[in-house]
């Protein structure tokens, strides 16, 4: 059976002591939520403090962004080493990413290979933008980013990973066509051991 995920991209938002703020208000009012898995991806700065303000909860961590390369001159980037004792989850070809950073269906596949190298969970984004709906070209699209982000991997390493559907026109401001989908609609593909 699935457990649905909840998880929650603060973008850059929050320094590190808002963000230990936003945890504990988050852990207070989500003590009784049960029967499914909740994830916060604060910022690189608010990691740690994050993840001390969430020690005994049932609050998972995750991180924003990974670089596919362990360590070297890569200015800014985050390797999967600087993670792997840090988080659990790891947001991989958002939107923005791919928007302003461009991050493309190959960086996407090399980040993620490189998050399960080293036991960390990708969440795998994946997105039409509105013009791209609006020719009908949903399924295409979609269907490449999910293709190309899982090239070359196991059946085993497949199970592993979460794909997030989150068309860029539902998070982008002012975007909205007028049936809505869910800012995040987050689903793991595989059953949870």
């Amino acid at each position: 059976m699935r457990i649905p995920i909840i998880a929650g991209n603060w973008k850059m938002n929050k320094n590190p002591a808002e963000a230990v703020d936003l945890v504990r208000a988050l852990r207070e009012s989500t003590a009784d939520v049960e029967k499914v898995e909740m994830v916060v991806c604060p910022p690189f700065v608010a990691l740690t403090a994050v993840k001390e303000a969430l020690a005994g909860s049932r609050i998972g961590l995750g991180a924003q962004n990974v670089y596919w390369e362990e360590k070297g001159a890569f200015t800014g980037e985050i390797s999967p080493l600087m993670l792997k004792d840090l988080v659990t989850y790891v947001i991989i070809g958002h939107s923005e990413r791919r928007q302003y950073f461009g991050e493309t269906d190959t960086t996407v596949n090399k980040r993620v290979k490189a998050a399960l190298a080293h036991g960390l969970i990708p969440i795998m984004c994946v997105g039409e933008t509105l013009a791209q709906r609006e020719s009908g070209e949903t399924s295409t699209v979609v269907t490449a980013q999910v293709t190309n982000g899982l090239a070359g991997l196991s059946a085993e390493e497949v199970t592993s990973i979460v794909i997030a559907y989150e068309p860029v026109w539902a998070s982008a401001p002012g975007a909205h066509p007028p049936l809505r989908m869910p800012m995040q609609s987050w689903r793991r593909i595989s059953a949870r051991r």
